[in-house]
């Protein structure tokens, strides 16, 4: 599945896009198609598609759309993404961050995040009456739709997914007694089901691929009978920027990946590039984290960002390379994203 976005000028302003200094101009090429120059030139390939999924994007809009409408303060349970940048910047917008909606003043409006809530947190939300607008990314909620759905055929639902996640959370909770969580191959061991021919898989939409994958074979060879979910659960994004690592990565000394450290997508990136042979992979949120201990005797750097990065982080980087002569950005496209989701219907209207 390929998908894309096209952003609003509210969520641009945030990624910092500007037409001055485009990052995708030049012809899109695969990881194979090039090489540093002949003198030995440094090179950067450039991973496309990267940064912002359509989910990201709408939960953005959501909250800066929720400010232009009801004016600041405007709640957010959680962190409306894993990005510090992101977060930091909305903050200085007049959003207040809370862990749960028992810091929300009564009656107060409170936006959930895109990672999505259990039943309980929308209980809980009404009981204080606050105002609520949900964000939660459409691939999210099909999971927890899924959750709901094998519940009431009362199957037990195998979850594969990293404990205390947010998402993991809201989707575990849409049916607590029918879920087990398995945090990796390593804890199929310990699962246990009632029935083994009512047993089915669903997955947290961030994780990599390849692992996801071990678990579910792990899991197939404990529970003959185990049922596939309906559709693919990983979501089009963390899939599509997987692939992207991956054809770049055996041609580079050293991998960036912008991105914060609670955010499942972003440290996945990091496992897949050295997985693919990369020969080392650092995660940095800005430009200033980057160590030119690590450019020594590099040649060739791959940069990509998770599904929450604004692409302005990116340029932050691709401009502290240029300064060490990694000039030369070639990028490597390995699909087009269209995807667009609509906002919560409490902001369509106003949406230009």
């Amino acid at each position: 599945m390929t998908a894309a976005v096209q952003l609003s000028s509210a969520a641009r302003k945030l990624r910092g896009m500007s037409s001055a200094i485009p990052l995708n101009v030049g012809i899109a090429r695969s990881a194979g198609s090039g090489s540093a120059d002949a003198d030995g030139g440094k090179r950067v390939l450039l991973a496309e598609p990267r940064g912002y999924c359509a989910g990201v994007d709408r939960a953005v809009e959501t909250v800066e759309k929720a400010l232009e409408k009801h004016g600041a303060p405007i709640y957010v349970r959680k962190e409306i993404v894993h990005n510090r940048h992101v977060v930091e910047t909305l903050r200085e917008q007049g959003v207040v961050f809370v862990d749960e909606t028992d810091e929300v003043p009564e009656g107060a409006l409170v936006v959930f995040s895109a990672h999505g809530v259990s039943p309980a947190v929308h209980e809980s939300a009404a009981a204080r009456n606050l105002r609520t607008i949900d964000a939660t990314c459409p691939l999210v909620t099909k999971v927890h739709q899924e959750a709901k759905r094998f519940a009431r055929d009362d199957y037990d639902i195998l979850l594969i997914g990293h404990e205390g996640h947010e998402e993991v959370e809201g989707t575990a909770g849409e049916a607590p007694e029918h879920v087990q969580l398995v945090d990796g191959p390593d804890a199929v061991d310990r699962v246990t089901v009632r029935d083994e021919s009512k047993v089915i898989w669903l997955s947290q939409t961030t994780l990599s691929v390849d692992e996801t994958m071990e678990t579910v074979q792990r899991l197939r060879q404990r529970f003959p009978g185990l049922q596939d979910p309906p559709s693919d659960d990983i979501c089009y994004a963390t899939q599509n920027r997987q692939v992207a690592v991956k054809a770049m990565a055996p041609e580079c000394d050293l991998v960036i990946v912008v991105g914060s450290r609670n955010s499942s997508n972003s440290v996945r990136l990091v496992e897949v590039a050295l997985g693919a042979g990369a020969k080392a992979a650092y995660l940095v949120d800005y430009a200033r984290e980057v160590d030119p201990a690590w450019l020594a005797g590099v040649r060739t750097v791959g940069i990509t960002s998770g599904a929450s990065v604004p692409d302005i982080l990116v340029r932050g980087v691709l401009d502290m390379l240029a300064e060490h002569g990694f000039g030369e950005v070639q990028p490597v496209t390995t699909a087009n994203e269209t995807l667009v989701f609509a906002l919560p219907r409490e902001l369509r209207a106003s949406r230009r």
